[in-house]
């Protein structure tokens, strides 16, 4: 074990103390079957030099999206990246920042995080919001926990087109608080009204639904806003922020609580994660928001400053007290959604989104010239479904071969929707890129082994 730094006295010494003679002792507990009976399969000790070279070619064996056309979403977005972001992100005083307890040594910090706040009330028409989530998932999920307490209700209905593992992580929330979730059906790619009504009654605290859905595809949000409200619950929807330049803002069809992923916003897809929720609710729910909230103030001297506030400190000491028991701050994500769209300002955004419909469009009519078709009427964003003449994670692998990383398979959440494709397309997918995938498309023959 020379990459440990005690001296063989030192072991003696410390075995000594404990009570035994040998290392091997130590284990006892654990079965020799299980042990690692050879030495550690590494190279030996190399100098700087060496060692940067092997670890660069270790991560040459990687493929990523500097050598992969992605076509891939379902919830991790590829959009563009302004370098500006990695430049701020990496000063000292926002990477090493942990919650800001202590305004007084940590202004910049909780200013920061306003602002992050303000964006998204100015987003989504909302009069608040929190300091962000875990993700989108936690979110959601903390959104439903949200209306049962403040309905004093047990009942959560929730969209199937919700993205499967945002439902999944609120069943396992539902389980510890006895909380009833019922699944809505859908129907040509979203949302049912018609069966939604039929399972919102004086027991449900909250209906989910998400806009864009998972399929990419628009929900009539006003007509489920007023089919919620008609019963006394409160409406949550999960939304995708660039859409929120093009769409509109979910306080104007009667939204209470607005979820959703932020990691589109300046942060890069990294394997899916770290990422960010972010959470906004009408004024009157704010006292049962969960996660830290920033406030703007004065200090004693008169001037503008910033603090945590609406919150207890059980908050973060009493779990049984507490909104929320999500406890890690998201910050630095949060304020890379904050510089993006600081950067790119209104206008730009309405660019970026604008892009994605027109070029998510303009895919689908390029498929649609192969035969392969959409398999949804409804409007779309920038996902859309389509069906494949052979199974999807075959056209995946024939893909791969030319560098470009396909849509979802939807058979792994959906059984019903067998060979069928969920495709995203952002602003960072060209012409070329597109035309691309069509032509690797159309070489993938059909079961019957045909071209068309």
């Amino acid at each position: 074990m020379n990459f440990l730094p005690h001296t063989e006295a030192e072991r003696r010494e410390m075995l000594k103390t404990i009570g035994v003679e040998t290392m091997e002792e130590l284990f006892a507990d654990i079965p020799r079957s299980v042990r690692l009976q050879r030495r550690l399969n590494i190279p030996g000790p190399m100098s700087e030099l060496e060692l940067t070279g092997h670890l660069q070619e270790l991560s040459n064996r990687n493929g990523s999206l500097n050598d992969f056309v992605s076509f891939l979403g379902a919830g991790s977005y590829d959009h563009f990246i302004p370098s500006v972001i990695n430049h701020m992100l990496l000063r000292s005083e926002f990477y090493t920042a942990y919650t800001p307890y202590q305004p007084e040594i940590s202004q910049g910090t909780l200013q920061a995080i306003f602002e992050y706040q303000s964006l998204i009330c100015e987003l989504t028409g909302m009069d608040a919001a929190n300091a962000s989530m875990y993700d989108g998932a936690t979110a959601m999920a903390e959104g439903a926990l949200m209306a049962c307490e403040s309905q004093r209700r047990k009942k959560i209905v929730v969209s199937s087109t919700v993205h499967p593992e945002y439902r999944a992580v609120l069943k396992t929330y539902a389980q510890g608080q006895n909380i009833q979730v019922v699944e809505a059906p859908f129907s040509n790619g979203i949302t049912d009204p018609e069966a939604l009504a039929g399972l919102v009654d004086d027991q449900t605290a909250g209906v989910i639904v998400q806009h864009p859905n998972f399929f990419g595809a628009l929900e009539k949000v006003q007509e489920i806003g007023e089919i919620v409200h008609a019963k006394g619950g409160l409406y949550i929807t999960v939304v995708d922020p660039i859409s929120l330049a093009v769409l509109k803002a979910p306080a104007g069809y009667g939204a209470d609580i607005v979820v959703g992923e932020g990691q589109a916003l300046g942060n890069p897809v990294s394997f899916g994660g770290p990422q960010l929720g972010f959470f906004a609710c009408t004024g009157k729910l704010i006292r049962r928001m969960p996660g830290r909230v920033v406030g703007q103030t004065v200090d004693t001297r008169g001037q503008r400053a910033f603090v945590l506030t609406l919150q207890a400190r059980e908050q973060h000491i009493r779990r049984e007290k507490a909104t929320s028991n999500i406890c890690s701050n998201e910050a630095l994500c949060a304020l890379a959604a904050s510089i993006y769209l600081t950067m790119l300002g209104k206008q730009g955004l309405v660019e970026v989104a604008k892009l994605c419909l027109q070029k998510a469009n303009f895919l689908k009519e390029q498929l649609k010239g192969i035969g392969i078709s959409p398999a949804f009427q409804a409007p779309f964003f920038k996902e859309f479904v389509v069906s494949t003449p052979r199974p999807v994670q075959e056209i995946n692998q024939a893909l791969l071969k030319a560098k470009i990383i396909g849509g979802l398979d939807l058979s792994k959440f959906y059984p019903e929707l067998k060979n069928h494709m969920l495709l995203c397309v952002t602003e960072k997918r060209t012409r070329e890129e597109m035309t691309a995938l069509v032509a690797a498309m159309g070489e993938c023959p059909d079961r019957r082994g045909n071209n068309d």
